[in-house]
């Protein structure tokens, strides 16, 4: 079992930046490969990137990368580090978890969700 809990969304002006991290709970955080998916009003939830077990494997939707970085660390933290914002970044932010040995893009792959956390960028 692995609980998520995200923190560090908000709102900010485009160009700016925001890190959101992912605390997991449970003793097999280190099985489970990593994900963050943002979900914005009418729209379907979309992959934003993906790590490996080991952290040695990302990746990204094509429209955040060079301006997003994905990382984890050994005390259960996931982190979404998102650089030079757009407005059509705005979203609710989820971490999940997935005991798949990939890095699926599909959300139906993921077996373990956070509650979310909001972030929104203004023009």
């Amino acid at each position: 079992q692995v609980q998520l809990v995200e923190s560090g969304g908000g709102s900010v002006q485009a160009g700016g930046s925001l890190r959101l991290s992912c605390a997991a709970s449970g003793r097999t955080f280190g099985t489970y490969a990593m994900g963050w998916f943002r979900q914005a009003p009418g729209k379907e939830r979309e992959f934003v990137a993906g790590i490996s077990r080991s952290g040695g494997s990302t990746n990204y939707l094509d429209s955040v990368k060079g301006r997003f970085t994905i990382s984890r660390d050994y005390a259960k933290n996931t982190y979404l580090q998102m650089n030079s914002l757009k407005p059509e970044d705005t979203a609710v932010y989820s971490c999940a978890a997935t005991s798949l040995g990939i890095l699926p893009t599909s959300p139906r792959f993921y077996n373990y969700w956070g509650q979310g956390t909001q972030v929104t960028v203004s023009s």
